[in-house]
């Protein structure tokens, strides 16, 4: 079984002063906590985790998306103005609004094979989702994250940088944006599906013309 990721977390710091990481945890039912690597020092936290006697966390059996978008934070606070006659002060609350900015995310799922324990679940961010979309590959560490880092830059946009062969895998070279994204528009042409189906069927159908009134026949009065 692997170590607790507290723990873990300090060994970390101890190992590697002043590294940025963060233990999440996971309020669900799968309790399933994780750690939040600085992209600065995550190739090397994860070559840590891979070579170290304890975890030998030699397979990445799972790499995952996700889009965080801009989230709204609205805060409350409370404002006291003092009874001009004497009495109790009056207490408002102040409602202000702030934009967190989003941020994309990788996360890998980690086992040892060798010892059979897992998974130790690690994720990186990028600082945006716009010019800033840059993350360390781990395909130098476990090869297994190869095409999965290809569908993760596909899909959302994510570069890994040191990837060998980071290319899109499931779209092709001139598809336009990525399609996991949370704001992410389908084209309105549809071109992109030569044999549309299902719900894309109904929405590309054109209504049948109005049937036309038969012609009289030859010779009759109108």
């Amino acid at each position: 079984m692997i170590e607790p990721l507290d723990q873990l977390t300090a060994r970390l710091a101890a190992r590697f002063p002043g590294a940025d990481v963060t233990l999440l945890q996971n309020p669900g039912a799968s309790a399933q906590h994780s750690l939040v690597l600085g992209n600065g020092i995550a190739r090397a936290i994860a070559e840590f985790l891979r070579d170290d006697g304890a975890l030998k966390l030699d397979y990445c059996s799972n790499v995952s998306g996700v889009d965080w978008p801009d989230k709204v934070i609205v805060e409350t606070t409370k404002a006291s103005t003092p009874d001009p006659a004497g009495g109790p002060d009056k207490v408002t609350e102040v409602k202000t609004e702030r934009v967190q900015p989003g941020y994309l995310e990788a996360v890998y799922h980690l086992f040892s094979v060798e010892l059979r324990h897992g998974p130790l679940v690690i994720r990186t961010r990028t600082r945006n989702r716009s010019d800033q979309v840059t993350l360390p590959s781990f395909t130098p560490v476990w090869r297994s994250a190869e095409f999965q880092e290809r569908e993760v830059f596909d899909l959302f946009g994510v570069v890994f940088a040191g990837h060998p062969d980071l290319r899109r895998i499931l779209m092709w070279d001139g598809f336009k944006d990525h399609p996991m994204r949370k704001d992410y528009v389908e084209p309105e042409d549809n071109e992109w599906e030569p044999t549309p189906h299902g719900d894309l069927l109904a929405k590309v159908k054109k209504p049948d013309p109005a049937p036309s009134s038969p012609s009289p026949p030859e010779g009759a009065k109108p």
